[in-house]
């Protein structure tokens, strides 16, 4: 691997910190979602029947996987940055396959919102019934499915062509591709295992990251700290206003 400062300095977009962060809490929530999911069949019938059940919980695991893949942006840029230094065509190619992988995750996380707001609305036989007939039907998203399959591979092999992971994360990082693709799908042994490769690939990035150069002053850091939950909260309430 690459001298530690030769690799780092100067950073680029998205910054050290957001970087840096996105690299570390990311992947724990996407597993934490899948976890959550675990206990249910992976099917969407099974989905929706344990959503009627179990609200909050689903609710949860839905979220937090959610939550997981929006944060990711920053550390797939940061990572392709970084793969970019020595081999920009794979940090390009790999960088924008996972990233479009990303926005079809997003999309089918709304898709799963509205099939669950329809179990309380219809009733679950009535909701089941409206997934079943359209479930499958196209839409322009669908042509990402190929990212989501091979995004993770290509960035993988950027990884290791550069010298940005180690070996052994950059096998990690490449079974993220066994993550299953569509909507309202459970959690699985597999998905499990995917996710949990990906905290072991990402997160010890993100600490390195984090811990080069100097730390702000004090009352820097925590006049920060105090901006963003701010701007957070702000965001939230402007979110439930409509």
């Amino acid at each position: 691997m690459k001298t530690f400062e030769n690799h780092f300095d100067p950073f680029p977009f998205p910054g050290r910190w957001l970087g840096g962060i996105s690299l570390v809490l990311a992947p724990v929530l996407l597993l934490l979602g899948e976890i959550l999911k675990l206990r249910f069949d992976f099917f969407f019938p099974e989905q929706l029947r344990a959503y009627q059940s179990h609200p909050a919980l689903m609710f949860t695991a839905y979220s937090l996987f959610l939550a997981g893949n929006i944060l990711l942006w920053p550390a797939i840029v940061t990572l392709a940055n970084l793969i970019g230094r020595t081999k920009p065509v794979w940090a390009v190619w790999g960088g924008s396959l996972v990233m479009f992988g990303l926005f079809a995750r997003t999309f089918h996380s709304g898709i799963n919102h509205l099939a669950f707001q329809l179990v309380g609305i219809l009733g679950l036989p009535r909701a089941t019934e409206v997934v079943a007939q359209s479930y499958g039907a196209f839409h322009i998203v669908s042509t990402l499915s190929g990212a989501i399959l091979f995004g993770w591979a290509v960035l993988a092999i950027g990884a290791w062509l550069s010298g940005t992971l180690r070996p052994v994360e950059v096998v990690a990082l490449a079974m993220m591709s066994a993550m299953m693709i569509g909507v309202l799908k459970g959690g699985t042994v597999m998905s499990v295992i995917a996710t949990a490769c990906l905290c072991s690939a990402l997160l010890p990035l993100g600490v390195r990251v984090l811990v080069y150069g100097h730390m702000p002053p004090a009352r820097i850091f925590w006049g920060w700290v105090i901006f963003f939950s701010a701007v957070i909260g702000l965001f939230f309430f402007l979110g439930q206003a409509g």
